[in-house]
């Protein structure tokens, strides 16, 4: 096998034009051997035509040869021709030794194409030629895991456990954990993170962990995981609003916008890191940065409507009326998208008393809010100020029916009743 190292060590050199040259030596008077062992190589190197050559001119002597079908077959996959694939495939008998591999690629290749249906007999079928092959669990845990089967997922990740804690690099524990975790089973997830953990420290492994004890309500659990990764890798990007959120729910403001500080420094795009920034800093009373928290966000993405809706919400409680209507418009934001923009104008344009226009977006409001007792109220008392005290009349009583023990609109609206009758 000399050439075929020679061939190998030449392309390692970037002698690309004397590897071609003993390339084609083995190509055209090679030994079968020296075919495939180079066929093998040149496809790990990436040489996918190459390899190919090879292998079908082995084929045009060996035609029905299983290890052969197979190594082309993942060929053509890398190669992006997947249903050539398949038909080479298909090609190998049930009594060839590389039946069940085939029945595995196959599955896997009609899974790719999403017919899981197809891809869970081919599996099936290799169970039943190989019963006591682990892989076949595994493949059928992956199979049903994509399909949100968790159970069945469940039932095949356990029976690989019987067997071993890892396949091809991936650790079952983990595997495992993530699919529990994804379903909701948040308890027992974590007591396979913990396994996954104890056999081998991996960081997107402890970002699961910490985020499923976040989202179980383990927040000190979460902090300290989290906290553990940060050390690790403090650029993986996804665990600072995470935690942030964790320290918030713990009360810890002040280690919430820190956090915020800390992963905006490693990701400066993140819009909802900004907007977390802005949200804690509310909660804080520093209106002015949670503005600048908020606006930045909204740079970021001038559709954000959640940012924009909290600094409008910001904007009218320190009465800045005009910047409510100044966002709305050079944001060029429409009331389909977002209704509340409408309840934001209506009140802004109170603020500054354009009142017709008010009225218009209170009453363009109204359709989308009739239900909403704290719009009504709204705009009852709007409707007051305008001396539409009929119309107000309406707008309480449709508050009483949801709260017959409102008291203060008992007595509003008796007032005006009377008020009406006086006149």
């Amino acid at each position: 096998m000399d050439r075929v190292n020679k061939i190998i060590q030449l392309l390692e050199n970037g002698q690309h034009k004397e590897a071609l040259d003993e390339y084609n030596v083995v190509l055209n008077r090679g030994s079968h051997e020296e075919k495939f062992l180079l066929g093998e190589e040149l496809f790990q190197y990436g040489f996918l035509d190459e390899a190919k050559a090879l292998i079908e001119k082995l084929l045009s002597v060996f035609p029905e040869e299983g290890e052969l079908l197979i190594l082309l077959a993942e060929i053509l996959v890398e190669a992006g021709q997947e249903e050539e694939a398949i038909l080479e495939l298909e090609k190998i008998s049930t009594g060839d030794a590389n039946y069940g591999q085939s029945l595995l690629l196959l599955a896997d290749l009609y899974q790719m194409e999403g017919l899981y249906e197809v891809s869970e007999n081919k599996i099936l079928q290799a169970k039943e030629l190989l019963p006591n092959e682990v892989i076949i669990d595994f493949a059928l845990g992956e199979l049903y895991s994509e399909q949100g089967e968790i159970l069945k997922a469940k039932n095949a990740y356990e029976a690989v456990l019987k067997e071993t804690n890892e396949i091809a690099g991936i650790n079952i524990h983990a595997r495992l954990a993530d699919l529990l975790s994804s379903s909701g089973a948040f308890e027992d997830a974590l007591i396979y993170y913990d396994k996954a953990l104890d056999e081998k420290l991996e960081i997107n492994t402890l970002f699961g962990y910490a985020f499923t004890a976040l989202q179980a309500g383990y927040n000190r659990t979460a902090i300290e995981k989290f906290t553990e990764l940060k050390g690790l890798d403090p650029e993986y990007h996804s665990l600072y609003l995470p935690l942030s959120s964790a320290y918030e729910r713990e009360e810890e403001l002040e280690n919430s916008l820190q956090t915020v500080k800390e992963g905006i420094k490693q990701d400066e795009f993140n819009k909802e890191l900004f907007f977390k920034g802005g949200k804690i800093a509310l909660k804080l009373g520093m209106e002015e940065e949670a503005e600048n928290y908020l606006r930045e966000s909204i740079v970021l993405d001038p559709e954000y409507l959640d940012a924009i809706l909290t600094l409008n919400k910001l904007f009218l409680q320190q009465e800045r009326f005009e910047e409510v209507l100044n966002l709305i418009t050079e944001l060029n934001l429409m009331s389909e998208d977002e209704p509340q923009l409408l309840w934001d104008a209506a009140a802004a344009y109170a603020g500054i008393e354009e009142f017709s226009r008010a009225l218009d977006k209170y009453e363009s409001a109204y359709t989308y809010f009739k239900n909403n007792e704290t719009f009504l109220l709204d705009y009852g008392y709007f409707l007051i100020e305008e001396g539409k005290n009929d119309l107000a009349a309406e707008i309480f009583k449709q508050v009483l029916i949801k709260d017959p023990t409102n008291t203060e609109v008992l007595d509003l609206l008796e007032r005006l009743t009377d008020s009406e009758n006086e006149n």
